[in-house]
């Protein structure tokens, strides 16, 4: 108190002297600058003894002095603002409004050495808060007020959601949408609404959120919104009701984006499943039926989803246990025709198939037209035909037809398995002594080195044995190599033997089973990939083309693999020039990739390319045909210009293409016939040693065929 008084009487004896003297202007501004700092310690300490008035009294001061000292204006106005977070934290609201009011003010009187837009938003977010929780109905416009302005100061999502609790508590949510806030923090008010049980004004403000963004391409997220939350309160017919009106917008302008839609269907799919689980010993498929039949109404005609297929084989279900069975029969088509290959689909095929409640059926002819579908779904009928199922013993018939029909000692092998399942013995160890055979049968046919029958019948029985043993990685893997050594072995026979009609039992065997499903990719696949190749080209297979597809699948495709497949397309009797090129120009391209050019392998895959084009008599001439081999020459021209090309190789080249010139010409198509000639001369300078002898031989032909064609063409012109 002593030092303010003293300071206070030092500046008025200073200013009493005017603001003339320069010497008297410095101290003086310094004196002031003391003045206000001991004021507001003053202040602090007052407010801190709970001395209110006295804390007033010394900030007013310091107010009329920013007038002279505007830089202090942000620290000021910091004062004020730790006065009113300790007061509210104190529990004193009256006081620290007055703070916090007194920092906004402050801070709006030099914008410049102000504290900065960010420090008045937070200063009036707090001074809203200070009003909700001081009287939230007395001074709910005050709020409101304080926080609409620290939104113009400073947007940020805190302040905005300080907003939307003011606005619900006022009941006043339409003001949000004058705002131009975005859709999502609607949405997300109305789980606000929802989480504090204001169910009423929630769905009163969706509905007059949908109508202001009915216009939006969002709008369907807020729709699907309105659905979950319908439904969530057992609203289902008004949630129907929106859905079907989301199906009928869906195809008339007003499409859901693909994320909503996704999220839709899984809420209309897990509404249906709910209707599966047990309420009072009862199943409603009827109305599990209606949410899918909603979720189906969304895909339009000829989609080919895999999520269509289950859907389909969802609705099948739900016929079936409606006993519509020409309903469900037609759902499971459909599955079929989008997930052929999928084992619930073929599962359900067969059980329309065999199973009608009668044991009995299935043992008839029916099964024996089915029996494919029924390898490789013992995982199937585990789940499906156990205990507590009443179609167990209908399995075990038809299981028991199957291992009394069918000729296939693959498929016997695993009925058989299945069957052993759900029989009520121990076969423990029946199947360790079925590995023992296996194993045995392996190293039979190791020993069978000098007999390719015997080799490929050992490797095969191991293989059928080793279905029955445990499927772990490493059975998997000695499967894998079963049928490998089995094809390589049955190809061996058809090669010496030349009985290509063997190999139609041979590709059935050892391709029933080529891709085990072991995760890693290894050498097997490969080699299985071409033996398959090999014998479909043999066959005159028309899927041949699919195995090239297959390999040009594989992760890491090898030149090497493809230049073999070039060659067994051409190996007589296989004759598919078409696939020998495709595969010649993949391996080239995947040539010239390579850091190092390998140019003996990329001049031998240019060779077979132009020699498999080439015509070789006037029948074979169509200027397709010479564009496709000029631009093989191109290419090769390329590859010289930039590396040391065989020069055999280029010799052949430039006698291939003075010979197509040659020929161009006894056909009258000079044109042509001068440009080949021209290209074959083009390989003269990158001949080495032997440049000069074939140059001047050339030179001199190629001058008498260019005199030759200019004759030509003259008479031609002449006769015309």
């Amino acid at each position: 108190m002593i030092l303010s008084q003293s300071l206070e009487t030092l500046y008025s004896r200073l200013t009493s002297h005017g603001d003339c003297a320069e010497d008297i202007n410095t101290p003086k501004g310094d004196i002031e600058k003391d003045l206000l700092r001991v004021l507001s310690y003053q202040a602090e300490s007052a407010v801190s003894q709970e001395q209110h008035q006295e804390a007033v009294s010394c900030i007013q001061r310091c107010k009329e002095m920013l007038l002279r000292l505007p830089k202090e204006t942000g620290y000021l106005s910091l004062i004020c603002y730790n006065f009113g977070v300790d007061t509210y934290s104190q529990g004193k609201h009256e006081e620290s409004t007055f703070w916090l009011s007194q920092s906004y003010d402050i801070g709006k009187m030099n914008v410049k050495y102000s504290p900065g837009s960010e420090m008045q938003a937070k200063v009036l977010r707090l001074l809203a808060k200070v009003y909700l929780d001081w009287d939230c109905q007395k001074y709910l416009e005050k709020a409101l007020h304080a926080v609409s302005l620290a939104n113009k100061e400073h947007m940020q999502l805190s302040g905005l959601y300080l907003k939307i609790q003011i606005l619900i508590k006022s009941r006043r949510l339409s003001e949000l949408l004058d705002c131009e806030v975005p859709l999502e923090v609607c949405l997300s008010t109305i789980k606000l609404l929802v989480e504090e049980n204001r169910e009423a004004l929630a769905f009163d403000f969706l509905k007059r959120v949908c109508q202001h963004f009915e216009s939006s391409p969002e709008l369907g997220s807020a729709l699907l919104m309105h659905i979950e939350l319908l439904l969530q309160r057992d609203k289902e017919l008004l949630a129907k009701q929106k859905i079907e009106d989301a199906i009928t917008g869906h195809y008339t302008g007003k499409q859901l984006a693909p994320q909503t839609l996704s999220s839709l269907h899984l809420l209309l799919w897990d509404r249906a499943s709910k209707n599966f689980e047990v309420l009072h010993q009862f199943y409603n498929y009827s109305e599990a039926l209606e949410w899918y039949n909603y979720s189906l109404s969304f895909y339009r005609a000829g989609e080919l989803d895999q999520n269509l297929a289950k859907l389909q084989r969802n609705r099948s279900t739900c016929f079936l246990h409606l006993h519509q069975l020409e309903k469900a029969k037609e759902a499971v088509e459909k599955a079929a025709r989008i997930d052929p290959n999928n084992i619930f689909t073929q599962f359900n095929i067969y059980k329309f198939a065999v199973l009608e409640n009668n044991a009995e059926k299935g043992k008839g002819e029916d099964i024996k037209s089915h029996d494919h579908i029924i390898v490789g779904t013992s995982e199937v009928f585990q789940q499906y035909f156990s205990p507590q199922h009443e179609q167990q013993e209908t399995a075990i018939k038809a299981l028991e037809s199957l291992c009394e029909h069918s000729q296939d000692v693959t498929q016997i092998l695993t009925a058989l398995r299945s069957l052993l399942r759900h029989l009520p013995i121990c076969w423990l160890c029946l199947i360790d002594c079925v590995c023992v055979l296996s194993l045995s049968a392996w190293n039979s046919a190791l020993q069978c080195e000098h007999s390719p029958v015997r080799m490929r019948d050992f490797f095969l029985l191991s293989f059928q044995l080793s279905q029955l043993c445990a499927p772990d990685r490493g059975v998997l893997m000695g499967q894998k190599t079963c049928l490998l050594m089995a094809a390589a072995a049955s190809l061996e026979i058809c090669r010496n033997s030349s009985c290509l009609f063997r190999l139609t039992r041979f590709l059935s065997i050892f391709l029933a089973h080529s891709f085990l499903g072991t995760s890693s990719k290894d050498k097997t696949d490969t080699l299985l990939l071409l033996y398959e190749f090999e014998t479909r080209a043999k066959l005159n297979d028309p899927k041949l083309e699919s195995v090239l597809e297959s390999v040009l699948e594989l992760d890491h495709i090898e030149t090497k693999l493809l230049e073999m497949i070039a060659v067994l397309a051409m190996e007589p009797p296989a004759h598919f020039p078409v696939l020998c090129k495709k595969a010649l120009r993949i391996a080239l391209s995947l040539h010239r990739k390579q850091p190092q050019v390998d140019l003996t392998r990329c001049s031998n895959c240019l060779h077979s390319l132009i020699q498999l084009t080439l015509p070789s008599g006037v029948s074979e001439v169509q200027p397709c045909v010479l564009e496709e081999v000029w631009g093989y020459y191109e290419e090769a021209l390329s590859i010289i210009a930039t590396a040391d090309f065989p020069e055999l190789e280029i010799l052949w080249l430039l006698t291939r293409a003075w010979n197509t010139g040659i020929l161009l010409y006894s056909l009258a198509q000079y044109p042509e016939a001068e440009r080949w000639c021209g290209l074959g001369m083009s390989f003269l300078k990158h001949l080495g040693s032997l440049q000069d002898s074939y140059h001047s031989q050339m030179a001199g032909l190629y001058s008498e065929v260019l005199d030759r064609l200019d004759k030509a063409k003259k008479n031609l012109i002449i006769e015309e």
